[in-house]
């Protein structure tokens, strides 16, 4: 991914230096099993250790794959060059390649999903705090982009974060089905290496055996992976095309926060754009690119081939670096969205009344009048808001079929605002729970 939409921490679990340390630790730990089972001499075991600090030598490695055409040989070439032809000759005993590709791989996915754990936990901690602000402050509820009935802001903060929060139990799952390993030799048979060395260097690595490989780990594991991260962005992109639509200027309920210095057009002064929310919007659909081919790798030839290898050494860094910047844009955006209360007021209020028409509806049927009618009578009504900017309810205090039903009295208070946010409370409990 480019520097732009990086992370470091990110960054570093997909570098060179990274996966070839990695590479060495299962060779290493691999001939500490093979030492306890005997295959092998312990001291050849111990000396494989004596490069547990080296730094390797990414330039060398790249000139032997030059020649070797194997990225796994020309490291264990140059390992060799560390510890010693004798010693090096044990080294990858009854293992194949995928052994170490493979086990490396959900190694990376495994860090990379901590990570974005952890940035979760920085989103929904933002929409907690802010839905708690603003529980109680009422904007009105759209459907189909058309006022509907009132709402609070809270309650659209609140939805978010249950989403995020589902989102972040899908990436734990996501985390256990990935964290697998296997050293299972040509095919997976462990013709050639005995099983208990798996389960070893697995522990050593935090991951299970994978119960059954074909020299590879079946890639519906990582179809699930990335479906999930998948399905993450999408989140992120729910949440920034509210805001998006929240800080067009006819609307303005909230807009991204404004820096001192900022610039938001080079053509206009006056400019105040979205474009971090814009941004995640597209950060989210690179994410979602992933998707695809992952699922289109789990259907390998026979026990393995490596089509889905060079779809994995993109979408693997690519995919986790860019969700995981996406992820901290959002925390920040939701922690200083600036929010407009009074324009809130002002849009809900702007076709007089109108937003009450269903509590007008119920009420002329709990009368006696059938529901056919009553619809008849406030759609009646309504639509002289709609074309002639007239007010709701002095039209309906002036309709004497509606009047006939309904008392001046029970009109009126079919327009208390406060009859829309009476159950708030009892959506946070459940969101947030009880406390």
């Amino acid at each position: 991914m480019i520097p732009r939409y990086s992370r470091p921490e990110m960054v570093a679990i997909w570098s060179p230096e990274t996966k070839f340390k990695i590479w060495y630790e299962i060779e290493a730990y691999a001939c500490d099993a093979q030492a306890e089972l005997g295959v092998i001499p312990k001291a050849n075991a111990e000396a494989v250790w004596r490069a547990k600090d080296v730094e390797f030598d990414v330039a060398r490695i790249d000139e032997i794959e030059a020649v070797t055409k194997h990225d796994v040989i020309a490291f264990l070439t140059h390992l060799a060059e560390h510890i010693g032809a004798d010693d090096a000759r044990f080294v990858h005993q009854g293992m194949t390649s995928s052994d170490v590709l493979d086990t490396t791989l959900n190694v990376q996915l495994v860090r990379a999903a901590d990570i974005l754990l952890a940035d979760m936990d920085k989103v929904l901690a933002a929409l907690k705090r802010r839905a708690f602000e603003h529980k109680d402050t009422v904007r009105i509820g759209r459907s189909h982009g058309i006022h509907a009935e009132p709402t609070t802001m809270g309650l659209t903060f609140a939805r978010f974060y249950a989403e995020m929060d589902r989102g972040r139990s899908r990436l734990l799952a996501a985390r256990a089905e990935i964290a697998t390993g296997a050293i299972s030799g040509a095919v997976g048979t462990f013709a050639n290496i005995d099983p208990f060395v798996e389960e070893y260097v697995c522990e050593k690595l935090g991951l299970a055996p994978e119960p059954i490989s074909t020299q590879v780990i079946p890639r519906d594991r990582h179809a699930m992976f990335f479906a999930t991260l998948g399905v993450i962005a999408s989140s992120i992109e729910n949440i920034a095309i509210e805001i998006r639509h929240m800080q067009r200027t006819e609307v303005l309920e909230a807009e991204e926060f404004f820096s001192p210095g900022q610039k938001g057009s080079s053509a206009m002064p006056h400019k105040r754009n979205p474009v971090l929310t814009e941004n995640l919007t597209g950060l989210a659909r690179l994410v979602r690119m992933s998707v695809i081919p992952a699922l289109e790798n789990v259907a390998l030839w026979h026990e393995r081939d490596i089509s889905h290898s060079s779809v994995e050494r993109a979408i693997g860094p690519d995919t986790t670096i860019t969700l995981d910047f996406a992820l901290n844009r959002l925390a920040g955006v939701v922690e200083k969205l600036v929010i407009y209360p009074e324009n809130m007021l002002r849009n809900m209020n702007q076709f007089k009344g109108l937003v009450m028409s269903q509590r007008v509806l119920l009420a002329l049927t709990q009368a006696g009048v059938s529901r056919e009618d009553s619809y008849r009578l406030v759609q009646r009504n309504a639509m002289k808001v709609w074309e002639q900017g007239a007010d709701f309810k002095t039209e309906l205090l002036g309709d004497a079929e509606v009047t006939a039903a309904l008392t001046p009295a029970q009109i009126e208070e079919k327009f208390d605002l406060g009859y829309h946010t009476k159950h708030v409370d009892t959506i946070f409990a459940r969101v947030f729970g009880a406390a």
